[in-house]
This record gives C-alpha cells, sequence and structure tokens, in this order.
C-alpha cells in the first residue's frame, strides 16, 4: 500500500474544490488516469462501501480504506493474470478465495459472467474489481442483517425491497 503522505498528496490534487470530500466524479476522473475506467454507478458504489459518515463522498480516511481494498485486489489480480492482462474464470475463483470470498459454483458462475464485460472467459482488471466492489458489498449488506451471524437471513418484503435499491450496480 502506498504511503499515507502519497496518498494524501493525492487525494489533495483530486480534491480540486478544496472541500475535505473527494465526489464520485471526481474520483472516477482520478481513476481513469490510472487506466481504470470505470462507469460512475461503479465509483458510486465503491464510495458507498466506504462512506463510513454517510454524507454521499469521500474523506480522506475513507479513501484509505478504499485504497487498502483496491490494493488487495489488484494484488490478487497481478499474482493469477501470468502477464496476460485477464483472469480466467478458475483464476476468478482462485483470487476470490484469495481475497476472502468464497461462492458456490452457481452464484459464482452467475456473478462472473456479469462481469466478463466481452464474453469470452476473460476477465480484465477493471471488471475484476468491479465484480469485487459487488462481492463486498453483497457481503456488506448480507452481514447488516446476518445479526446472529450464522450465515443465513430471512427478510420480509421491506427489507427486500431496501435490499434491492441498495444493491445497484
Amino acid at each position: 500500500m502506498e504511503n499515507t503522505s502519497t496518498l494524501r498528496e493525492w487525494f489533495h490534487r483530486v480534491d480540486s474544490n478544496n472541500t475535505g470530500n473527494i465526489t464520485a466524479p471526481q474520483l472516477q476522473r482520478a481513476l481513469a488516469v490510472g487506466n481504470l475506467r470505470f462507469p460512475l454507478s461503479i465509483v458510486q458504489q465503491m464510495i458507498r462501501m466506504y462512506d463510513f459518515d454517510m454524507n454521499g463522498t469521500m474523506s480522506f480516511e475513507e479513501f484509505v480504506a478504499l485504497n487498502k481494498f483496491l490494493s488487495k485486489v489488484q494484488n490478487a489480480f497481478g499474482e493469477l493474470e501470468r502477464d496476460r492482462g485477464y483472469l480466467t474464470p478458475d483464476d476468478v475463483y482462485e483470487a476470490l478465495l484469495k481475497l476472502g470470498f468464497s461462492l458456490d459454483s452457481p452464484a459464482f458462475y452467475t456473478v462472473c459472467e456479469s462481469f466478463d464485460q466481452n464474453k469470452r472467459g476473460m476477465v480484465q482488471l477493471d471488471d475484476f474489481i468491479s465484480l469485487c466492489i459487488f462481492v463486498q458489498s453483497a457481503r456488506n449488506l448480507f452481514n447488516s442483517f446476518d445479526t446472529t451471524k450464522q450465515g443465513r437471513v430471512t427478510l420480509d418484503f421491506n427489507q427486500f425491497v431496501y435490499c434491492s435499491a441498495n444493491c445497484r450496480i
């Protein structure tokens, strides 16, 4: 992970309004400079994952948490991409395990297929990051309902609607 002073310098360059917070469009432009191109909806999901104060923007501390997550995801990708620039579905499965995500076959193949933009069994870095953001967000939302930590939840209709509204990607 980059050191704090480097991250702070980068954050201040992105925070062009000097508000102490960065918006989704600002983060999207900054990620694009690093050749990571995401739709605004994915960048908004990144912010929601670490928006601890729920203000819709990202403070420096929240940015550090996002950076830590993105670094772990990029490292997992880098360990398995074998200079090809993409992961196969088997590689994606192994990378997800390294990141602490264990999905059964139907869930894994559905998610993997959803984030394979070209539908050729080759998941590139930005698609892999998007996939991991989706899975982490789903885990966070699931955990908010799994109060007994049993790995199972029961939802009423209102809770289901809430979940559906919060799983926009």
